[in-house]
């Protein structure tokens, strides 16, 4: 017979005695459990121990968390938090340089533990820690448990960052700028101002003024890879709380440095595999980079701007000059006005006498203004042929260059994602955006080519603009999404899906539709259907059997700290713990945790989910719901929450667990693997038919005969 809910079956040791093996009552108080355990080792002042999980992180057991253990769970009776913080508290304090050194380390160690951080914090421990940063001139071990121990406590968020000291701060700062100091001390105090730059402006101000770009670069161009995660982290952390003008200002200074050659030499193309979080950096950095255009793409022509009047006319300067010089000193102003309106209008301006209400529409506003003019001055015959190309069609043949350039500008935008936030948790990024300056613009003097190029394949005319952008985005967006490492590459590529490879494409998709709507086939499709679906049934399972590595994410930052979890081979038990960097696939032994699948209640995903609610809901976490899931465990209160790596990761997880629940796999990548395994399934098996029309309708069956004399009779046959 199982044992009621509210017990469980556990050990418990203590070094130098026999463990005991006994019955916890969940309803019991946790102090009459630890009175219980120690009156049976003959231990006296009860109140003076506490229980932990042996294995792990070696939690301490609270009435807030004891639910948390499950039957078999080994704890360790210790001493109790309070005892330890007061021991440490006076520890750190010490003369004895051995002794406050042995006591640091032990206290970067239990910091990590929310009860024990928040005893030592009660006792006022962190100003003995600001002390010791403070007054003392070490740079060794003791400073590196310090600034641990540090972070640690800071990490349960019991304390702002923004009653951290100026001195503190100071002392911090001199260690990521002073060269004779540890690198384990320096990715400390890079990891502290990470933190602090976005709580407060005074620090965001303090830490730019102090620790230069030219320092942050030198950290960034370290051999040792932490330091290097670490320098980006800050670098990242000043771009998101700049304003938009100092943002632009430490860009330009970046780009005056040359990181972009850097990164894309020595990070992006390592011999060294890219880790998650150095990905997400580039992806923020290159969002960042991208988003300096939003202002310009935002803003309308202002008619009256002579600035803006002035880049409007070198445009058609750039176009028609010798044309320009001859009219000038011939014709009159009227005559002027009137030449100047037909060389707009071959520009292809809607507006021909008045082509700045062309770019009065934002987005693109001012940005495709920007591009053309770029084009203009950077591939001037490039431009000249575009636009003289074009003059010497028929009207309704000729490519409109400002249309298709304001329209172009707006779905560079849109592929890109200029204006949008940053997201939390996104590593996407172009490689070829850090091989290139001014990447945006070059992007666009590539795809305007391709525009012209498109036209004339498709020999459109005015009336088809809408269909060749059509196709042009479809150019772009295919060949980005093969992630060419350069320009070049991408110019290549782009240039190679024609107009004719893009219907070849699309008659195959249709192709492929329209066989699979015929009335037998769907029939065969449904009849696949069970046998493909349990296929993926089993590939969800084995994936969780593999287990996968998520990241801890707090309202505050990206987290370092790193956590696995992997189903067991006999699908009865989910099995997590947390991990180091590096560790790719932990073995099942070394994860501590554990949730039985029979106790397992439910699965919630996005906004349903605990961890959801505690963050904002703003647009900044918008990527964080969507890749946001749960699993409710014994009762409702208790769920473990996770936050897939990737958008496949979180598909492949709801889907396992939704088959241990005994529930439909419900994500859109259930459907996509159906579809394509239908796909070949089918394919396989009307390969026969090939060239063969189906019918919509099975045949007709023959009527039976009149007679069966027509059958071999085999009792006659010859022996």
């Amino acid at each position: 017979m199982p044992p009621p809910k509210d017990v469980v079956k556990i050990a418990i040791q203590m070094v130098g005695a026999i463990p005991q093996l006994i019955e916890l009552q969940q309803t019991k108080p946790l102090a009459s459990v630890l009175k219980d355990v120690c009156d049976t080792w003959s231990l006296s002042n009860p109140e003076r121990y506490a229980l932990q999980y042996a294995d792990g992180r070696q939690t301490y057991i609270t009435e807030s968390n004891r639910r948390d253990i499950k039957n078999g769970s080994i704890l360790r009776l210790t001493t109790s938090p309070d005892q330890e913080a007061e021991q440490l508290y006076i520890g750190i304090q010490s003369k004895n340089v051995d002794v406050k050194t042995d006591s640091l380390k032990k206290l970067a160690s239990l910091s990590q533990d929310i009860t024990f951080a928040q005893e030592f914090i009660n006792r006022n421990g962190l100003k003995q820690i600001y002390s010791i940063v403070e007054e003392g001139n070490d740079t060794g071990e003791m400073l590196a448990h310090t600034l641990k121990a540090f972070t640690e406590l800071m990490e349960h968020d019991f304390v702002s960052w923004e009653n951290l000291s100026t001195v503190f701060v100071k002392k911090i700062m001199s260690y990521v700028t002073m060269n004779a100091v540890d690198a384990s001390i320096q990715q400390l105090s890079l990891s502290i101002l990470e933190n602090m730059v976005p709580t407060s402006r005074v620090f965001f101000e303090a830490v730019r003024k102090e620790v230069t770009l030219d320092r942050l670069l030198t950290h960034l161009q370290a051999t040792n890879a932490q330091l290097q995660l670490k320098a980006m982290a800050l670098l990242i952390a000043l771009l998101l709380s700049a304003n938009d003008a100092e943002r632009r200002e430490l860009m330009d200074t970046l780009r005056e440095k040359n990181i972009r050659q850097f990164i894309h030499k020595n990070i992006v193309h390592s011999s060294e595999p890219l880790g998650d979080e150095m990905a997400h950096y580039l992806y923020v950095l290159q969002s960042v980079s991208l988003n300096l255009c939003e202002h310009r793409m935002k803003m309308s022509m202002d008619p009256y701007s002579q600035e803006q009047r002035d880049l409007l006319q070198s445009l058609r300067q750039a176009a028609f000059e010798s044309e320009s010089e001859v009219s000038a000193g011939t014709f009159s102003t009227e005559r002027r006005r009137s030449l100047c309106a037909k060389e707009f209008r071959k520009l292809g301006f809607m507006n021909n006498s008045n082509p700045a209400e062309d770019l009065r529409r934002a987005p693109p506003g001012l940005l495709a203004l920007d591009n053309m003019v770029y084009f203009s001055r950077n591939t001037p015959n490039a431009y000249s042929r575009f636009v003289l190309e074009n003059s010497s069609r028929e009207d309704k043949h000729e490519c409109p260059f400002a249309r298709s350039s304001i329209q172009l500008t707006l779905i560079l935008c849109e592929i890109l994602h200029i204006g949008e936030p940053c997201s939390e948790t996104a590593q996407a990024f172009y490689p070829m955006f850090f091989g290139q300056d001014h990447f945006f613009e070059e992007l666009f003097c590539i795809c305007i080519q391709l525009v012209n190029k498109t036209w004339k394949e498709m020999r459109a005319t005015q009336e088809d603009f809408d269909k060749v952008m059509q196709v042009v985005r479809e150019q772009i967006t295919r060949t980005l999404s093969l992630k060419p490492t350069s320009l070049e590459l991408f110019k290549t590529r782009v240039n190679a899906l024609n107009y004719s490879e893009i219907l070849k494409l699309r008659q195959t998709e249709r192709l492929h539709q329209e066989e699979t709507l015929a009335v037998p086939v769907l029939e065969l499709r449904e009849k696949l259907k069970p046998e493909l679906l349990e296929l993926i049934r089993q590939q969800r399972l084995l994936h969780l059997c593999e287990g996968t590595l998520f990241r801890k994410i707090s309202s505050r930052r990206r987290q370092d700290k790193l956590w696995y979890c992997r189903l067991s081979p006999n699908h009865k038990v989910l099995h997590y713990g947390d991990v180091e960097e590096g560790v790719q696939s932990p073995p099942i032994e070394s994860l501590p945790e554990k949730i039985p699948v029979a106790d397992m209640k439910m699965l919630l995903v996005g906004k349903e989910c605990p961890h959801t609610k505690e963050k904002s809901s703003g647009k900044q976490n918008k990527d964080v719901l969507e890749l946001a899931f749960s699993i409710v465990h014994d009762v409702e209160e208790y769920c473990l929450n996770f936050i897939a790596p990737t958008r496949y990761e979180f598909c492949l997880w709801t889907d396992g667990l939704n088959v241990l629940l005994g529930k439909e796999m419900t994500s859109e990548r259930t459907q996509t693997d159906l579809d394509v395994l239908l796909s070949m399934e089918l394919k396989l098996r009307l390969l026969d038919l090939e060239n063969i029309s189906i019918p919509d309708e099975p045949p007709p069956i023959p009527k039976p005969p009149s007679n069966l004399n027509f059958c071999y009779d085999f009792s006659h046959a010859e022996q």
